[in-house]
């Protein structure tokens, strides 16, 4: 697998929560927000959510999600962001030790919530980067050899 490009690990390490839409029992879209920690070597984003949350009950049946990852601060004159795809491990993943850990490392007081962690396995990214100029998305794709620098029409 390709490393995401290092500005957009680079963005998503230094933010903290993100959106994640799953689809529920009907079909319908289901969005919640979430605190993440973010595993650049593998492309993984970590959370940690209480087993009786709908999101809980809806990602072992529905585990294509999308997302989005904003500054926690937006400036409106240069905006950065993300849009990704991706799908919700199971829970028995050989990874979720090695996640859990990771997880509680970077976010300590999330030892003292109860819940489970989850974790996503990121396959694309579109972020949108205006310090570049105005338009620029620069694309990652799990099965791409290279990030893209594009203007968006």
């Amino acid at each position: 697998m390709e490393l995401i490009n290092d500005s957009i690990a680079q963005f998503i390490e230094k933010q903290k929560t993100c959106s994640l839409c799953c689809i529920d029992e009907s079909g319908k879209p289901y969005c919640f927000s979430c605190f993440y920690v973010f595993n650049h070597q593998q492309g993984l984003l970590y959370f940690k959510s209480s087993s009786k949350s709908k999101h809980s009950g809806l990602l072992p049946f529905h585990p294509h999600i999308a997302g989005t990852i904003l500054p926690d601060k937006l400036n409106i004159l240069i905006i950065k962001g993300i849009q990704f795809e991706g799908t919700i491990l199971p829970a028995n993943h050989f990874l979720t030790d090695e996640a859990t850990k990771f997880y509680h490392k970077k976010n300590p007081a999330g030892l003292a919530v109860p819940g489970d962690i989850w974790i996503v396995k990121i396959d694309n990214i579109k972020m949108t980067d205006n310090t570049l100029g105005f338009g620029k998305k620069i694309t990652w794709s799990r099965s791409q050899k290279h990030a893209a620098v594009s203007a968006e029409e």
